[in-house]
């Protein structure tokens, strides 16, 4: 494991053309390692996540991304992400494929890659629209034991996993408090494993149902306070609501998305640069 700054890490880990998931089920989601993707610009990357939200909003509208895997699009708790709209339907900036799920699926999709599995099976519930897209990846199969019908849901392997998490220690465990969502899972299934972590600590202090990534697991790691900004750490710093809010007029508009990523994120050296721009302590 290699203790770096973020845009070496970043540029160390990231290629053009990867398949890149960036995970943090509502909150520890990595805003700080997308924006620097952003920065480097990386293209045609395939992107993967639970619930695109915010951060895959501006990775889309800025042309990093070619071909988006997830299982729940849009702001949460607002409404739709209009960068991403904007690419499905009119292909500005560029067009953008998509592959979707159910957060169950892909969870499960992220497990049969830990697993070193093809495919993962769940029960098959009612059938859904999800099945009958083109190009669908879903498949049904019957249950040799029992004869049940099963979804079969293949597996996702990312090249690079990327997690914001609180703490690391100094052999390079990394710790993950609070909702953990398929954060596990996903660094298992990938090739390489970048996490950005509030601090470092000596020893972590990991509570019940902590999940604790050990150091062999990890290929770099960033010292990022504040890195999950504006989604929430737990035990460091709330979600900012209103920025959520804001979003929503912010990437409505073109010319307005691009002119405060322009000033927000291109604009800026780093992500503390960013959080003094908008008056945030890391």
């Amino acid at each position: 494991m290699a203790l770096l700054p973020l845009n070496e890490a970043i540029a160390t880990c990231v290629n053009d053309g990867d398949a890149v998931a960036l995970e943090g089920f509502t909150h520890l989601i990595p805003f700080a390692a997308g924006h620097e993707i952003i920065r480097l610009g990386r293209r045609n990357l395939h992107l993967i996540r639970m619930t695109p939200d915010l951060i895959y909003d501006q990775l889309i509208g800025m042309g990093c991304a070619t071909r988006l895997t997830f299982s729940w699009g849009g702001n949460p708790g607002v409404g739709s992400l209009h960068r991403l709209r904007d690419a499905v339907e009119r292909q500005w900036p560029q067009p953008l494929a998509l592959t979707e799920f159910s957060h169950a699926e892909l969870a499960l999709a992220y497990q049969a890659g830990a697993s070193g599995m093809s495919c993962g099976l769940m029960p098959h519930y009612a059938d859904t629209d999800l099945a009958r897209v083109p190009g669908a990846s879903l498949r049904t199969v019957r249950c040799p034991f029992t004869g049940r019908l099963l979804t079969a849901v293949p597996a996702v392997n990312p090249d690079v996993t990327i997690l914001h998490a609180q703490q690391i220690d100094a052999e390079g465990n990394v710790l993950i408090r609070g909702i953990v969502g398929a954060a596990r899972e996903a660094a298992l299934a990938a090739r390489r494993v970048l996490v950005t972590v509030e601090e470092r600590v000596e020893r972590l202090a990991a509570d019940l149902n902590a999940v604790v990534l050990p150091s062999w697991l990890i290929s770099a790691a960033s010292i990022v306070p504040g890195g999950a900004y504006p989604s929430y750490a737990q035990g460091y710093y709330p979600r900012d609501n209103r920025f959520y809010l804001a979003w929503d007029e912010i990437a409505r508009d073109r010319r307005t998305f691009t002119a405060w990523m322009e000033r927000h994120v291109l604009g800026m050296p780093d992500h503390a640069a960013l959080l003094r721009a908008l008056g945030v302590a890391a």
